[in-house]
């Protein structure tokens, strides 16, 4: 009878001690604005669109030159990376 007591103490701890990592890492998330100046401070241009795919916003710039790119901004890390 004590093991099955002592499992769902294991498994409630378990619980409670990730959910507030999972919560953190939801506030933790640069905004589509944050992305955009990111983005525009690597690659300037004006800014045609951004979506977001998995864990990156893609920025779409039109830059001076009338090339059009995709920059990809971690939406946790903010780390920028030309598509």
């Amino acid at each position: 009878m004590q093991l099955p007591n002592c499992l769902a103490v294991v498994v409630l701890a378990c619980t409670l001690a990730f959910s507030p990592v999972q919560a953190k890492n939801a506030q933790d998330t640069i905004s589509k604005k944050e992305a955009v100046q990111l983005a525009t401070t690597k690659q300037p241009g004006k800014t045609l669109k951004i979506s977001l795919e998995g864990d990156y916003y893609v920025v779409r710039i039109l830059q001076s030159d009338g090339r059009i790119i995709d920059v990809k901004v971690h939406k946790i890390t903010g780390e920028v990376k030309k598509d």
